[in-house]
């Protein structure tokens, strides 16, 4: 049956290799299941503090991350992909939506869930296209690794390398500490293991380092399974928020970042999986963007944030995967994984930084590709890299990056040559800095 749906002898692969392929992708985007409850429970804070409650988005992440893989195994039938909530979007939510505009984790669900539909509608018009050729490399670039430097601060503080200070703002840490020292060192580690090609270098790291804690002392195991925790986010969407004027930028943010993201990660497996024609066109890209998108309006009423294309889905295609059935196995090996909510819970926070940090350094890499001998197209770029972190925000980021890159454009005399979505996405990026 199997066979028969995803053709196999099309695609010259069978089913032994689609297994392998799928548990290949699971090791490499595993982490996820650990990492986004951790994230957005505001380093286990709980709900007291404002976040989301870690049990109920350990469930969703799970969930949704599954159903995601399953849209994207049965319709975009020809990717090889995994799904699930973004890095990045993440952070942004917890520490920027919830924790820095006070918002409530159920209205910036209902952000989330607006945007999700927004990507659905985009994925299904011509604006897709005109999208994804508007906005110039230099400054997806820029904020890909504003993003990444925005989760590197994010996880230094977690790993207690980085502190507060009252006159310099930040400052070392207590590297005395054993437990920071063991989170630098299971930092060291994924790096390691990854320059030695060995597949899950992440999950591994994580493991290993929190079994020393455990062993040594320096954390706290709580268990291994358990029943799933209660789904306390289901359809506890609020879009009462969502459709105010100071949460635009918010959705926009959103939106920007999972259509980017989206569409940069299909673009690189498609390349690795030989799906781009003659002419430069990704093959069955429209299918594979639908899928994502609905993944994120899943993932919105079951209480996560925003559900994407993993790039890491690039270990699975390298290990033979063409078909959908690699995001079916994926899929299946994340809800196997839904009892496991007490060893996420025993997991050190600086060993969870740590793999943050390491997330982080993937993200800031592609800075090469910038054209740094044009400044007109590097400085707005290199403004988004300083902003987002300075400022804790993404959104920001953005925001300055496109209003800079349009004022550039017009004192440099190439104002008629630069695209119509960049002055209106500039224009509603100043909009949004006078409303707030």
């Amino acid at each position: 049956m199997l066979e028969k749906y995803f053709n196999y002898k099309k695609h010259k692969t069978n089913f032994r290799t689609e297994v392998i392929a799928g548990v290949t992708t699971f090791l490499t985007m595993a982490y996820i299941m650990f990492l986004n409850p951790f994230i957005l429970s505001g380093e286990f804070a709980g709900p007291d503090k404002g976040f989301f409650d870690f049990g109920a988005v350990f469930t969703a992440t799970i969930l949704a991350t599954a159903v995601a893989c399953f849209i994207m195994a049965f319709y975009g039938k020809t990717w090889p992909i995994g799904l699930a909530p973004g890095m990045g979007i993440n952070a942004f939510v917890a520490f920027g939506v919830v924790a820095g505009m006070g918002y409530t984790p159920q209205q910036a669900l209902g952000a989330v869930l607006v945007a999700g539909v927004l990507f659905l509608i985009i994925s299904l018009t011509p604006i897709r296209a005109w999208l994804i050729n508007s906005i110039p490399k230099s400054l997806k670039l820029g904020i890909g690794a504003g993003i990444g430097l925005f989760l590197a601060i994010i996880g230094l503080e977690i790993m207690g390398v980085v502190a507060d200070h009252p006159v310099t703002l930040v400052t070392l840490g207590d590297l005395s500490q054993p437990i920071v020292l063991l989170g630098c060192a299971a930092f060291v580690a994924m790096v390691v293991l990854e320059k030695l090609k060995v597949k899950g270098n992440i999950i591994i790291g994580i493991l290993v380092f929190s079994i020393i804690a455990w062993i040594t002392g320096l954390g706290k195991f709580n268990g291994l399974v358990s029943s799933p925790p209660p789904m306390t986010y289901l359809f506890e969407f609020d879009l009462s928020a969502a459709l105010t004027a100071s949460m635009s930028t918010v959705i926009f943010t959103l939106l920007f970042i999972d259509f980017f993201d989206t569409a940069g990660t299909l673009t690189s497996v498609a390349n690795v999986a030989g799906k781009i024609d003659n002419k430069g066109r990704v093959q069955d890209i429209n299918k594979a963007m639908l899928s994502d998108s609905v993944g994120t309006v899943a993932g919105a009423l079951m209480g996560t944030t925003t559900v994407t294309s993993y790039v890491e889905s690039g270990a699975g295609v390298k290990a033979g995967g063409k078909t959908g059935m690699t995001s079916l196995v994926i899929g299946i090996l994340f809800l196997l994984c839904l009892f496991f909510s007490p060893l996420a819970t025993s997991l050190p926070k600086e060993i969870d930084g740590a793999a943050l940090l390491y997330v982080a350094v993937l993200f800031v890499r592609n800075i090469t590709d910038i054209e740094w001998d044009d400044i007109s197209e590097s400085a707005p770029a290199i403004l988004c890299m300083i902003t987002m972190p300075l400022t804790y925000s993404i959104s920001n980021g953005i925001a300055l990056a496109f209003v800079a890159y349009a004022l550039i454009k017009v004192f440099t005399g190439k104002a008629s040559t630069t695209s119509p979505a960049i002055w209106v996405i500039a224009t509603l990026s100043l909009i949004s800095f006078i409303v707030a």
